[in-house]
Order: C-alpha cells, then sequence, then structure tokens
C-alpha cells in the first residue's frame, strides 16, 4: 500500500492541474470501491471550484465550498490527468472533469481504495482519531516517550500505529529505526527520550528525503504522471532480508511483528 510519501508525492504531482479548477463533471462507472461511494460526490462537486489538494496521513482531500471529496489509493489506486476523450480502461472507475478539458481519473484495478465525502466544516470517521503528521511540530521525540511510557508492545508496533503518528508505514518505519539504531523489538515502554529524539529526527528526515526522490516504487505504485518513485534504492533493511547490511555486513534479520515482515540488523539496531 502507498505510503505517505508516495500519496504526498502524488498530491504534488495533482495540484497544479486541480487548484482553482472548476469540476464540470463526475462520471461514476461503479457505485462502490471499497465502500460505496456518497451521492454526494456526484450531486455537490460538479460546479464548485476545488481549493485547495489537500493530504491527510495517506488520504487525499479536494477541497471545495461544498465540502471534500476524501480519496484513498487502497493497494493498486492511481490518479492521473488525462484529457477528456482519453480512452477508458476495464478499471477506470471515476473521472472528475474540469473545466481545463481535462479529467482527472481514478483507476483502481482491486479496490481497495476509496472515494468519500467530508461536509464542509466537519472531520471523517476515517480522520477522527489519527496522530499528528509526522513533519509537523507536534511530532518530536518528547510527544513519543511521553507516549510510550508503560508500553510493552514492540516499539516497531507502537509507532506504526496511525492513532500514535500517522503515515509511517511498514517501509519508514523500518528505515527510520534502523537510522537511529533502535532494534524494533524493543518495547516502547524502555526507550529513552535521547533514543526518541534520534527516531523522530530519524522520521523527519527519511520521510522529507522519500518525498523529494518521488517516494519509494511499490509494485502497483505510480506517481500521477505515471513514473514511479525512486526512494527504492537507498533502502538499508526493508525488503533486503537476508542481504548483509550496508554499514556493517551482519545479514539482515528477518522477524515478524505484530503479523508483519521485519528487517533489521543485529549489529546496528539495539
Amino acid at each position: 500500500m502507498p505510503e505517505l510519501p508516495e500519496v504526498e508525492t502524488t498530491r504534488r504531482g495533482l495540484m497544479p492541474h486541480l487548484t482553482q479548477r472548476r469540476i464540470t463533471a463526475v462520471t461514476l462507472r461503479r457505485p462502490d470501491l471499497r465502500w460505496p461511494i456518497p451521492a454526494e460526490v456526484r450531486e455537490l462537486l460538479p460546479g464548485e471550484k476545488i481549493l485547495a489538494v489537500r493530504r491527510r496521513a495517506k488520504y487525499l482531500l479536494l477541497d471545495t465550498h461544498a465540502g471534500s471529496a476524501l480519496l484513498h489509493l487502497g493497494m493498486s489506486g492511481v490518479l492521473r490527468i488525462l484529457p477528456a476523450d482519453s480512452a477508458i480502461g476495464a478499471h477506470d472507475h471515476v473521472d472528475i472533469a474540469l473545466d481545463s478539458g481535462r479529467v482527472l481519473r481514478f483507476t483502481d484495478p482491486r479496490r481497495f481504495g476509496c472515494l468519500l465525502w467530508q461536509a464542509t466544516g466537519e472531520t471523517h470517521d476515517l480522520l477522527r482519531d489519527l496522530g499528528p503528521e509526522p513533519l509537523s511540530d507536534d511530532f518530536d521525540g518528547e510527544y513519543l516517550f511521553a507516549l510510550s511510557r508503560g508500553r510493552k508492545a514492540p516499539v516497531k508496533t507502537f509507532v506504526i500505529d496511525q492513532g500514535i503518528v500517522v503515515g509511517v508505514g511498514n517501509i519508514y518505519v523500518a528505515e527510520s529505526l534502523f537510522r537511529a539504531g533502535i532494534a524494533p523489538t524493543r518495547a516502547a515502554g524502555t526507550i529513552s527520550r535521547e533514543r526518541y529524539a534520534k527516531l523522530a529526527a530519524a522520521v523527519k528526515d527519511i520521510l522529507t528525503h522519500a518525498i523529494e526522490r518521488g517516494g519509494t516504487t511499490l509494485r502497483d505504485f505510480l506517481n500521477a504522471d505515471g513514473a514511479p518513485g525512486y526512494f527504492e534504492q537507498e533502502l538499508f533493511v526493508y525488503g533486503r532480508e537476508g542481504e548483509p547490511c550496508k554499514v556493517c555486513g551482519r545479514r539482515i534479520r528477518d522477524t515478524r511483528i505484530g503479523g508483519r515482515a521485519s528487517a533489521w540488523c543485529g549489529r546496528c539496531q539495539k
């Protein structure tokens, strides 16, 4: 599933094409994706101007005066800006037509993505209990240290919890823990304030760099312009189980934590 840098890369790619453009029509080729598409999407969006393209966690929001279209790419979703007369594929489920003569097309072969509605002045249930953005001032080592006290769960499970901090998924938590020198199996409540400061800094640095590099190339992910991301070649542990550590040469370990594969170095991470 695309993580925060991939979604942010998509947002930045879409923003110049969508902001201040008026929506002329919405075409829904099926009534649902992961969940039913609310009637407001078809009834309220046409005629509205897109005021902003925002990201909250791994969700994209197209803001208008009437409300916001809330999108999630799921496992295989792709958003592209195309000429209005572009041929329609089997998995091209939604077109949002713009006054520029182009369409925002949502393609999703597996249909694990979503298109929902957030009314003006309200917060959708999916967004209500989310933690702070990892690149915001609300997220730092002191925040992690305070919330972690007394927690026996592995630190990886703690940081990947979207109620703690949003958007730090499996790839980036693995890389951040490696950068900070923290074993993913360590109990969250046993890690010091100083080490959490290093972890928070690592999360910010790695996410920022990944966004600049276009995200991480996953099997189904493409940027809004159809180009893959370029961060994958720089990974130190994720997806490198059994290979030598780039720092110390020891074989990268493969551990299951919370049902997820967790790659880490037993020498560099304690």
